[in-house]
């Protein structure tokens, strides 16, 4: 495979015929799927095709599910669903790193964006960070370097799910030779590092002075970066209204006036509101039959993002029923995701056997011994069980629901007695956190499968929102991200695709993709372009997102 070990040169991009729909992760953003690769469908405009204007009023809508959620504000530090909401989190602190692609999503790369810079050493454990001259926060204090360590202080022990998962050195861990550098410390190589910096909160730099000033109570209220917009309003998982940040660093940026950010509950009412011209945006349309009216409408624009981790059912080893190896067994012999592949999205994306996508690094289409929909199989081990029931969690995401009802009756046809539960996007980070789940709806991958939703992320030990406890896994994943040549990290994820389909520790699908679908006249890299994703969304560098005037 050409894309195993480096960035894939060009992706293939899925016919246009079709519009497919999106798988949710727990967690899931509200997406839709394609060939895996991702594509625009018909009529969609692209970034470069006309000239940039400034100026108007941008209304975002966010499905309240999920990204439309931030129960606990908006401090890179506290941000308990920061994940989720992080394209409102890069529009008030911009991001050191982004991701940029071409315009069809292909030659992904993590770039500088505050950062001038990022700089890895060879032995994988410092990465030297040069910040761009004269950045000021909103506020007119300097983004320097002590502003820099003060957020990695503070973020690097953060309770939300984009916290880094850095192994920093004990003495120093953050060092500064000068006011632009900032030197990240590492007890164990990390050859992921810089890859992973824009899907975690150490990505997104506050103001210490703001902070200081108003307390931590407001500042989750009223934050203050040096990206591209500040804050206006916010009501937390309601409405955040920014406005152009007039110290932004670029010059001529961002475009817009103002930008808006609105929780909705859902794709028929996000689609009423975009079509009654009361929004602009929304990401993340899951709905087949919703999807497939908004790529219809000249009206709007549809595109779907690269796919870039898998859907996969996660189970719970510490606990009863799973703690049994037969268990797991059965629900990977039970589980025909052909079917539902076909059932539900006209069998567009590609099945796969690990956490890697054919747009992600070190992809590799089949996995070796692995189990697949075998119903009879499944009946004798159910059989051998004396029974097995199941309780199925699932975010309160209409196509997330449709997903696990699917399970739920291929399940039951193998004599296993099935309990769907849905959980909001808040309520299921807790029901994970617990341990006491039994099997969930997630992802396991991203771009590169140590950073964001990675297979780590649902796989490690140490990671608070894993099922498995196994110290020889604990140890491939550990070499796989201390390893800086990228054949050997290659050969490596290949082994640990094999342990986890021997060990049976979660049956992978197909790859989700965010949906994005805006009004004509909206462009923008990731909205009208394709970006792909380090951890459930696409995220839009809004500096860069414009709308037509004369419409």
């Amino acid at each position: 495979m050409t894309s195993r070990g480096r960035t894939p040169s060009r992706a293939r991009t899925s016919s246009p015929a079709r519009l497919v729909t999106a798988v949710l992760a727990v967690l899931l953003a509200a997406t839709g799927c394609s060939s895996g690769n991702g594509g625009a469908v018909e009529g969609t405009a692209v970034a470069g095709d006309a000239t940039p204007q400034r100026g108007g009023s941008l209304q975002v809508l966010e499905d309240a599910g999920f990204a439309g959620a931030w129960p606990t504000g908006l401090d890179p530090a506290t941000n308990t669903n920061g994940s989720a909401t992080s394209n409102q989190m890069q529009a008030i602190f911009g991001g050191l790193f982004l991701m940029r692609a071409d315009d069809d999503g292909s030659n992904a790369a993590v770039v500088g964006n505050q950062a001038e810079s990022g700089v890895l050493s060879e032995d994988g454990r410092t990465l030297t960070i040069t910040l761009r001259e004269g950045i000021e926060f909103s506020d007119g204090t300097p983004m320097d370097a002590a502003a820099v360590i003060w957020n990695f202080e503070r973020a690097s022990s953060a309770t939300c799910t984009c916290a880094p998962r850095w192994d920093l050195r004990d003495d120093e861990p953050f060092t500064s030779p000068d006011p632009l550098t900032v030197e990240v410390h590492l007890d164990q190589p990390n050859a992921a590092l810089l890859n992973g910096f824009p899907a975690t909160n150490v990505n997104w730099i506050a103001s210490p002075s703001a902070f200081e000033e108003l307390g931590p109570d407001r500042f989750m209220i009223e934050p203050v970066g040096a990206g591209p917009f500040t804050v206006v309003s916010n009501q937390p998982s309601t409405e955040l209204e920014l406005v152009r940040n007039p110290n932004y660093f670029e010059e001529g940026r961002p475009y817009l006036d103002e930008l808006t950010f609105t929780s909705i509950g859902g794709d028929q009412p996000a689609l009423q509101a975009l079509l009654a011209g009361q929004a602009h945006v929304y990401e993340g349309m899951t709905s087949p039959a919703i999807i497939e009216q908004a790529a219809a409408n000249p009206q709007l624009q549809t595109v779907v993002q690269p796919g870039t981790s898998p859907y996969l059912v996660q189970m719970n080893t510490r606990i009863a029923p799973f703690d049994d190896q037969r268990a797991r067994e059965a629900i990977y012999l039970a589980t025909d995701w052909e079917a539902i592949n076909e059932g539900l999205f006209g069998g567009e994306p590609t099945i796969v056997q690990g956490f890697t996508t054919p747009v992600d690094l070190f992809y590799e289409p089949t996995t070796p011994g692995y189990r697949t929909y075998d119903l009879e199989a499944a009946k004798e081990l159910v059989s051998e069980l004396g029974g097995l029931t199941v309780q199925l969690d699932t975010p309160a995401i209409q196509t997330a629901t449709q997903i696990t009802t699917a399970l739920q009756t291929q399940w039951e046809e193998a004599g296993i007695d099935v309990e769907l539960v849905t959980f909001p996007g808040s309520s299921l980070i807790q029901r994970l956190t617990s341990k006491e789940w039994q099997a969930v709806i997630g992802t396991a991958g991203a771009w590169d499968p140590a950073v964001g939703t990675g297979v780590a992320f649902r796989f490690e030990s140490t990671s608070p929102y894993s099922g498995v406890e196994d110290p020889q896994l604990d140890d491939l994943l550990d070499q796989a991200v201390a390893t800086t040549e990228l054949d050997e990290r290659d050969q490596l994820y290949q082994e640990i695709a094999r342990y986890l389909s021997d060990n049976a520790y979660g049956t992978f699908g197909f790859a989700f993709a965010p949906t994005n679908v805006s009004v004509d006249g909206v462009h923008g890299p990731g909205l009208t372009t394709q970006i792909p994703s380090l951890s459930i969304n696409t995220v839009v560098p809004w500096d860069e997102v414009w709308l037509e005037q004369d419409r």
